[in-house]
């Protein structure tokens, strides 16, 4: 039940990020396309490689991209196959993935 709960606030959420893209000022330069487009330009400019994703719910797919050189972006895509680039930045860093209680990460 707590499992279904947290999809609910999940789909929420992404609705409500989907819903303000287009409230936005022009200044955030969201950028949004066709996926593979998206993802060619980030592999092209950026040498960025997909390390993982996430399903919301039936709502979207979140990707994660990074680079050798510690560049990564967040990609959103709805299920009609827009994306959009909702975060980018460097200095990447990969951790161990660490159970609740433990240390490190």
């Amino acid at each position: 039940m707590a499992r279904l709960s947290s999809f609910r606030w999940i789909r929420l959420a992404v609705v409500g990020i989907a819903m303000a893209l287009p409230a936005f000022p022009a200044r955030a330069q969201i950028i949004c396309g066709v996926h593979d487009i998206l993802v060619a330009r980030l592999a092209a400019t950026f040498e960025e490689k997909r390390l993982g994703y996430g399903v919301a719910g039936q709502v979207a797919i979140f990707e994660v991209f990074v680079s050798a050189g510690g560049t990564w972006t967040i990609l959103m895509t709805d299920v009609k196959g827009q994306a959009c680039i909702l975060a980018a930045g460097d200095g990447w860093e990969d951790t161990l993935a660490t159970t609740i209680g433990q240390s490190g990460g």
